[in-house]
């Protein structure tokens, strides 16, 4: 491949600062997250949207609680400036929300966004020009000079325009397109000179956006730039350093959080990252980020799953299942290493819950392999263990325990596994948790009453001190005998009357739980027996504990009699 042909970031543009100090820095606090879904997302789209999918987005950024939004190019097309025309003739736009409009520095084209934004209570208006040499050279065909002039010409422009609105609480933002690719003397002069003429102030700051139109270089490379910025800035108290990096180097989400840590107040992406090319900056990313690190994002993500409903029903693209936070199997094990570990992080996290007194939603979260508690954002644990050919017994167990109350002893786990194993192995299928009750019923449970022995009717009672007796009617084969045994127990006193039918049996292990709360919970137990030379479980389900248990061990009896394993 030729990849001399390329040049690297140190030799297509100046990198000035040497004495960094963004990697000792710590993130303590969300940015001013701006979503551009509606203007930069919207153009990256093979369907750009209609005003019914650009409102419904719009009402979805609002009530996660975004506080500035860009709504549109309204001098790009006309629903773009319908759109902002319904905006401000709906009373759709909140007390506590600014709206933003982009525009190209273009006389014709400011005065077009100009009328769009008319009635409008709050408005950023956000003048872009590309300022990189290749594009000064190849797309304006302008020297630095006569862009800068036509820069500073087009926003007084806007200046008096937007000064001819009434009522109108109008800022501006700046972005030099191609930030990342102009020489940093240049993005300076130009800056300054704005944040002079547009009479920027601490309580009416100027935004200066600096986006890595096109990734050429590591994130750490973006944040040596905005550190650079972030320190050279004239009047710096009086402008918010904003950031807007796309994703052409798969490195988007880094270039944000670097970029902060160097001196950015502001963050412009996009839910999920669309956008041009490989994307804007994925917002859903960056923001539960910082909420896995304990800092609170401003932004609500409780419901991640509406979310991405109505992100894909506007942009008509699929969230990947893999997406961080918001894929349906980000949260999802099927490795059997990664259940077991995920299982007993659970019940842990259930148990240090208990100690501390509070509720399981409330306490400290450290679980293996889950980064934050996907109850959080509205996932359940369904989600968080699946089952397929390579699952284990520790997500296995966790399932049948989860959403049936089946708590299998430990010994008995691989031996249900194997059984899963087989069933995935022979279907190529996921199985979901009632298709593990399934199968966990047709292996231990059934048993008891389709197998070779049927219990006709039994009765057992106490005749002694530690002493039972256990009758029952018996059916082999379809003949029906009569048999009688003694005990410690009445399980002790089950086996002595199969002894009598010349069956040996010995009880190898045995537990028993409620699976419910209330004295109409059913009650299971689970009984590992030596039929002869072959030992196996079986499992018996039941009102009555002793019935149960006494279906457990036939369970096992018959499974041992047909070999089944």
């Amino acid at each position: 491949m030729p990849h001399h042909r390329y040049r690297p970031a140190d030799e297509r543009v100046a990198l000035p600062l040497t004495d960094r100090t963004w990697p000792s820095r710590q993130h303590t606090r969300a940015p001013l997250w701006v979503p551009v879904d509606l203007r930069d997302g919207n153009q990256a789209l093979a369907e750009p949207m209609d005003t019914e999918r650009k409102r419904r987005m719009f009402d979805l950024l609002v009530t996660m609680g975004f506080k500035e939004i860009e709504v549109g190019y309204p001098s790009a097309s006309q629903t773009d400036f319908d759109f902002v025309r319904h905006l401000a003739t709906s009373a759709a736009v909140p007390d506590d929300v600014t709206i933003s409009v982009f525009t190209p520095a273009r006389r014709d084209l400011i005065d077009r966004t100009v009328d769009s934004i008319r009635g409008l209570p709050r408005t950023l208006v956000h003048l872009y020009t590309a300022t990189a040499p290749t594009w000064r050279n190849v797309v304006l065909g302008r020297s630095r000079t006569e862009v800068h002039g036509m820069i500073l010409e087009a926003a007084a422009h806007l200046m008096r325009r937007t000064a001819q609105l009434p009522d109108a609480d109008v800022r501006f933002e700046f972005s030099p397109e191609v930030f990342n690719l102009t020489e940093p003397d240049f993005v300076l002069e130009v800056c300054d000179s704005l944040t002079e003429l547009w009479e920027a102030s601490p309580d009416r700051p100027v935004v200066h956006n600096l986006p890595a139109t096109v990734e050429i270089a590591g994130p750490h490379v973006y944040a040596d730039q905005i550190e650079y910025m972030h320190r050279h800035l004239a009047r710096r108290e009086a402008v918010i350093l904003s950031v807007h990096p796309h994703n052409d180097r798969g490195t988007g989400v880094a270039c944000a959080e670097l970029a902060v840590l160097a001196g950015a107040q502001r963050v412009e992406g996009c839910l999920f990252g669309n956008g041009e090319r490989t994307g804007n900056v994925d917002l859903v990313t960056l923001a539960l980020n910082l909420y896995a690190q304990g800092v609170n994002p401003m932004i609500d993500f409780s419901d991640i799953d509406a979310v991405r409903d109505v992100v894909e029903h506007c942009n008509r693209l699929p969230v990947h299942p893999r997406h961080p936070y918001g894929g349906d199997l980000v949260h999802t094990a099927f490795s059997g290493t990664h259940q077991d570990a995920i299982s007993k992080g659970m019940a842990h996290h259930a148990k240090r819950a208990a100690e501390l007194g509070v509720p399981a939603e409330e306490a400290p979260w450290e679980v293996p392999y889950l980064p934050i508690d996907p109850g959080d954002i509205g996932r359940t644990y369904e989600e968080v263990i699946r089952i397929n050919s390579q699952s284990g017994k520790g997500g296995i167990a966790h399932l049948l325990h989860t959403h049936h109350g089946l708590d299998l002893p430990k010994a008995l786990r691989p031996d249900f596994s194997r059984a899963v194993q087989h069933a995935t192995d022979a279907g190529g299928k996921e199985l979901t948790h009632q298709d593990l009750r399934d199968l966990f019923d047709a292996t231990y449970i059934a048993p008891a009453t389709a197998g070779p022995l049927t219990l006709v009717s039994w009765e057992t009672a106490q005749v002694g001190p530690e002493e039972h007796r256990f009758s029952c009617v018996l059916r082999e084969n379809g003949r029906a005998r009569t048999l009688h045994g003694t005990g410690n127990g009445p399980l002790s006193a089950f086996t002595a009357a199969l002894a009598a039918a010349g069956r040996q049996v010995d009880i190898l292990g045995y537990a028993e739980h409620s699976t419910g709360a209330g004295p109409h919970s059913p009650a299971v137990a689970y009984a590992q027996c030596r039929a002869g030379d072959v030992v196996r479980w079986g499992a018996g389900l039941d009102t009555s504990i002793l019935a149960a248990s006494v279906q457990a061990v036939l369970a096992a009896v018959n499974r041992a009699e047909t070999g089944r394993p």
